[in-house]
């Protein structure tokens, strides 16, 4: 009889027990569950389109300026030191840009002024061809010894002039593409 109510109290306990346990099912959807939620509390990262793009065009808005706000401004994760690296590389690269474009307008100006030089000394040097013709013109001949009269002497009076208005011209010129070469500027800029 012991034996019955050992064996009958052995039924039961395993009966109670397999009634009260989980089954593995229920455990797993409980981890995920719990996985579930401990995801859903963690910070999330911001992605932007700005921190994703590698193309410098992508980082202009729609007026070719660049946008307000940087990627790591906008970010939750803005102390995060990826974020500062981030931020640091955007305004390195901002500031190459503007030193680029910068350095390329000197040297539009460089070359602009030198151009314009070089257009008034032609100008000079076509005004003393001019004068020298008429002179020749005049005389009908190449001139041997001398003006034969006061109009070829103005002429030629006004042609040593021009010629010291164009040899200070030239010396301008020298001067201002020795500056825009010790200012770094490439030979396409100083002698165009």
């Amino acid at each position: 009889m012991r034996r019955m109510i050992l064996q009958m109290l052995a039924i039961v306990l395993l009966i109670t027990a397999g009634s009260y346990g989980q089954s593995l099912g229920d455990i797993a959807r409980e981890n995920r569950d719990k996985k579930a939620e401990d995801a859903s509390t963690a910070p999330s990262k911001v992605i932007t389109n700005q921190s994703l793009s590698k193309d410098p065009d992508a980082n202009q808005g729609p007026n070719g300026a660049p946008p307000v706000a940087s990627a790591a401004a906008s970010s939750k994760d803005a102390d995060h030191p990826a974020a500062h690296h981030l931020a640091e590389q955007y305004l390195a690269d901002q500031r190459l840009t503007e030193q680029r474009l910068a350095q390329q307008r000197a040297a539009e100006q460089w070359k602009a002024q030198i151009l314009a030089q070089k257009n008034r000394m032609a100008t000079l040097q076509a005004r003393i061809d001019q004068l020298h013709a008429s002179i020749q013109s005049a005389n009908g001949d190449v001139q041997s010894e001398g003006p034969y009269n006061r109009y070829q002497a103005r002429q030629l009076e006004r042609v040593a002039q021009i010629q010291q208005q164009l040899d200070a011209q030239k010396r301008k010129l020298d001067q201002m593409q020795d500056a825009a070469r010790h200012a770094g500027m490439h030979t396409a800029v100083y002698d165009p």
